[in-house]
């Protein structure tokens, strides 16, 4: 594991590296806890998924380094908002779902079985079948058709 305060730079071509005495090793970022606060907590981890260095607080970075992280974390698109829901449908063994996000139009798929995540502020996360997690706000917070298809998976 490096410093606590990792430099970090991003190459021509989009990969972020972490840069040590030593070597510079490419990383991905993954965001740890908690999820709602994916900008906090982030696990640079090198190609075999071993964590090379953790980043506590963006914040405590070298600007150039808060920047490269930044907008790893952007282009990762850990955490989407969903603002409306357009159609959920069952297909074969997953539901396939039709939203709009603050990042924009988006489609995913679920299992049948889905099991969403309450949140302390009565919101709920939704994770796909690739791992990318979905953020619903309180259900009182969307339009009416929205909340219609939201009720059998949250209430």
């Amino acid at each position: 594991m490096t410093s606590p305060t990792p430099h970090l730079r991003r190459s021509a071509d989009g990969q972020l590296f972490v840069e040590t005495p030593e070597a510079e090793i490419p990383v991905s970022v993954r965001p740890c806890f908690p999820w709602t606060d994916p900008q906090r907590h982030v696990s640079l981890r090198d190609a075999e998924g071993v964590e090379v260095a953790l980043v506590e607080d963006p914040a405590a970075l070298a600007p150039e380094s808060a920047a490269a992280l930044r907008t790893a974390l952007a282009e990762a698109g850990f955490l989407l908002e969903i603002t409306r829901i357009e159609s959920v449908e069952k297909r074969f063994e997953l539901r396939d779902w039709s939203v709009e996000t603050r990042q924009g139009p988006r489609r995913f798929q679920t299992p049948l079985d889905l099991h969403v995540h309450p949140l302390a502020d009565g919101g709920h996360l939704i994770r796909d079948i690739t791992g990318d997690l979905y953020l619903l706000r309180p259900a009182d917070r969307y339009d009416p058709r929205t909340r219609k298809l939201l009720w059998t998976f949250v209430e």
